[in-house]
């Protein structure tokens, strides 16, 4: 029989606590749940009013995934949920994260989180825009970092502030606040940053996706910031062989990365970052932060 916990007042049935998701780390559904419950404060206003779709993984990396954006069958009632547009029909529902006891709930399915870059209330809206670099092998984080030390300061120079997360895989996430801008202009904007990138940095960073372009060099992927796009959310865990984290990084631990594996966090080290640094991406949900992107990109 599956143990009962109340959290919120709510009665959840969490399954398979013992169950080892992660066996190179040895690390179990249990402990899994217990990061996401103790870092439910970081995590949830990064989700709020936020449709999120989720990469399924209920035996561990090795096992089958799946992307789904539907509401999955037999979620509560108190799960909130939204009609968003889709492409391929005229509407769907999605879950919307909001409180504890939905994450928990969430968290019991085994899931990765990804959200777009707008709210329920303004879809196709953006209030932030998403540069995914992904290295190309033999690169590493490393030459993302140096391509992320171009682009900030590009990006200031256009009045925008920038902040950084692991992707929580190999790459970075670079994540700008925006006035409510129309995704389709700051995915132009994204993509005039990416062309700009590559003819800076021809030795290290490409914006096409053809993959005999990518050796050796950073993929800038601008095409995130569309609409019908999602990225992975901050502190969500990771579908990896280790139980890595998208983990917010300082601008000085960027400039300061020149090791392939120092901006790797497991979920174990999370508390401690947020113990020293609080949320680093705390200034992404303050609206002062938010600037319009120049006209010429819109």
């Amino acid at each position: 029989m599956s143990p009962i916990t109340v959290v919120e007042g709510r009665r959840l049935s969490l399954t398979r606590l013992e169950k080892v998701l992660y066996p190179e780390t040895g690390t179990t559904k249990g402990e899994m749940l217990h990061y996401v419950t103790t870092t439910a404060g970081a995590i949830l206003p990064h989700l709020h009013d936020r449709p999120v779709s989720f990469l399924r993984f209920p035996d561990g990396p090795d096992g089958q995934r799946f992307f789904t954006k539907n509401v999955p069958p037999g979620t509560p009632s108190w799960v909130k949920t939204s009609e968003v547009p889709r492409k391929s029909a005229d509407h769907g529902r999605q879950v919307v994260l909001q409180d504890v006891s939905s994450l928990v709930w969430a968290a019991n399915l085994v899931v990765e989180l990804h959200v777009p870059q707008w709210t329920v209330d303004a879809p196709g809206t953006a209030d932030r825009l998403v540069l995914d670099l992904d290295p190309g092998e033999p690169a590493t984080i490393v030459e993302c970092c140096a391509a992320a030390r171009w682009l900030h300061d590009r990006l200031a120079a256009d009045g925008l502030h920038v902040y950084a997360k692991t992707s929580g895989s190999k790459g970075l996430h670079l994540i700008v606040p925006v006035e409510p801008t129309p995704s389709d202009d700051t995915t132009a904007y994204a993509k005039t940053l990416a062309v700009e990138a590559a003819a800076a940095l021809p030795e290290l960073v490409v914006h096409k996706m053809k993959k005999e372009l990518r050796p050796g060099k950073v993929f800038l992927d601008f095409s995130q910031n569309s609409a019908a796009k999602t990225t992975a959310a901050p502190y969500t865990l990771r579908a990896r062989r280790t139980p890595t984290v998208s983990t917010p990084v300082t601008w000085d631990e960027v400039t300061a990365c020149t090791e392939p594996g120092q901006l790797s966090f497991l979920f174990g080290e999370i508390a401690g970052r947020l113990a020293r640094h609080g949320d680093l991406l705390g200034p992404l949900l303050n609206l002062n932060r938010a600037r319009p992107l120049p006209k010429a990109a819109r």
